[in-house]
């Protein structure tokens, strides 16, 4: 049991340093999430206000500081707080004879580093498209989702507006998907994370972007919107466009929908009113809210 208090603690003050490392740019800035958080935030929200898509949506839209306080808490804060939990959970799986090749699939280890790269890229955004799905489908997952689905008015920062528990079963997921890969992580992979958020907040943000032909290979806002519709689909009432970087897992499994650009859409779901407004019920909203 000591070995277990004692993994806690060290990895919970090893986040916590690593964090405030990062704050004080201690840490390399190719790895250093924080600051790389707040450049690529700035970008895009400076792109928002020099080519927004909804005219007559406010610069601080609806929401805007508390998609911002989201973007911390979730990156970072609730990082800081879980990291010990997950590293507890892997000491026990290897106790249990479980190890990061225990369901390896493939070594990607001896292939150039593009491919690396590539396929790490690839075997994620699909574990994390399969996740969002059941996010949709499943009523005890759906009630924690809500909350990223409560934003009426879409801008950059509501990519990270999520519930803590969101994180609970995406991070686990994300594991399975690098233990298929033999355990794995190429070494230059801060390039897929740093992708990744960039193409997040694109995808949430005031910004009519389509990428042209490559929409089937790439999401984009336009598609994203349609995700995040007050009216779906009656043959859709589960969600549509659940694709996270990458919308060609939309267009192969048929949940791709599209009908129109304008971008003027109402947002939300049936019953958002319900959401409370703050954050801090936001964070128990999930165990006590009402069904779909």
């Amino acid at each position: 049991m000591n070995k277990y208090i004692q993994a806690f603690y060290d990895s919970f003050i090893n986040t916590l340093n690593w964090t405030w490392n990062s704050i004080v740019f201690e840490i390399p800035w190719y790895t250093n999430y924080f600051w790389g958080l707040i450049v690529i935030s700035l970008v895009v929200w400076f792109l928002e206000i020099a080519f927004p898509w909804r005219k007559n949506q406010a610069i601080f839209r609806k929401d805007f500081w508390l998609d911002a306080f989201y973007m911390f808490f979730n990156f970072f804060i609730f990082s800081i707080v879980i990291s010990g939990v997950y590293t507890v959970m892997q000491l026990g799986f290897k106790d249990l004879g479980i190890s990061m090749k225990s369901l390896a699939l493939i070594d990607i280890s001896v292939w150039p580093m593009w491919l690396q790269l590539l396929t790490f890229f690839i075997v994620l955004d699909f574990v994390q498209w399969l996740t969002h799905v059941m996010l949709h489908r499943f009523e005890v997952l759906w009630r924690f989702h809500q909350v990223h689905h409560s934003v009426k008015e879409m801008g950059f920062a509501a990519h990270l507006r999520y519930h803590w528990m969101e994180n609970i079963l995406y991070k686990p997921l994300k594991v399975f998907g690098v233990m298929i890969l033999g355990g794995f992580e190429p070494e230059q992979a801060y390039i897929v994370h740093f992708t990744a958020i960039a193409i997040g907040h694109f995808n949430h943000s005031n910004i009519k972007i389509t990428w042209g032909p490559l929409k089937y290979i790439f999401n984009n806002p336009v598609m994203h919107l349609y995700h995040h519709a007050y009216a779906l689909p009656k043959d859709r009432n589960y969600g549509v466009n659940f694709g996270i970087s990458l919308s060609v897992w939309d267009y192969l499994f048929k949940t791709n929908y599209i009908p129109e650009e304008s971008g003027t859409i109402e947002l939300g779901y049936k019953g958002d009113e319900q959401m409370p407004k703050n954050f801090w019920r936001q964070l128990t909203y999930g165990f006590f809210s009402s069904k779909k």
